[in-house]
């Protein structure tokens, strides 16, 4: 199983028609009749998207990505609804929806949305992993190799670190070269661009 797509809509003929369609595409879904179901079972850690409801009975769809949102998880959502308005699907579209479609809507323009969902989760999966191991490498470093980093990417020598830290310019080469060699980077340039990454994906306080 490469992939997954999580079908949440409380009217079962809808649901299981949609689950049955994406199996007769080689897609890989899971049907669910409430919000709650979906967001208390345990996600699998791969590729995914959802083709969420908007009206259901007592958790919107709007409530069900904000809780996606809050938790931290990147699913592309694709909103479903029967009762579709402008002002709504502007909402959810602005709101990081990646489709918003009514019913009943095509099988052929239901699964493109879906490939190409399930495309951008690919993407957004690998970008983690990458993310982690660069921050996994970050966090090898020493007290030390952290200061050296710091004051590296800022641009000064190994005669001003060495002298902003009280030691010699041969000491400063070594913790620069370790720094170097934990963080996979070759050049002061990549180690910028590497301290750049990372600080463009911490969590807003």
């Amino acid at each position: 199983m490469e992939h997954i797509v999580y079908v949440v809509d409380d009217d079962d003929t809808v649901r299981q028609s949609v689950v049955r369609l994406l199996e007769s595409a080689d897609i890989h879904a899971l049907g669910f009749s409430s919000a709650e179901a979906f967001l208390s079972h345990p996600f699998e850690d791969l590729p995914s998207c959802v083709i969420l409801d908007m009206q259901m009975p007592t958790i919107t769809g709007f409530d069900v990505a904000d809780a996606l949102k809050d938790s931290g998880r990147e699913i592309p959502i694709i909103f479903l609804t029967g009762h579709g308005t402008i002002p709504m699907s502007v909402r959810a579209i602005k709101g990081g929806a990646y489709e918003f479609l009514t019913k009943p809507v095509e099988s052929s323009a239901l699964i493109g949305s879906i490939e190409s969902a399930l495309r951008l989760a690919q993407h957004n999966a690998a970008r983690v992993k990458e993310h982690y191991a660069l921050k996994q490498r970050h966090l090898s470093l020493t007290p030390r190799e952290h200061k050296v980093l710091e004051l590296a990417v800022s641009g000064k020598l190994n005669k001003q670190i060495a002298a902003e830290l009280g030691v010699s310019e041969i000491t400063v080469k070594v913790h620069r070269r370790r720094v170097m060699e934990k963080m996979q980077v070759r050049s002061v340039a990549e180690l910028v661009r590497a301290v750049e990454r990372l600080t463009k994906h911490q969590p807003a306080e």
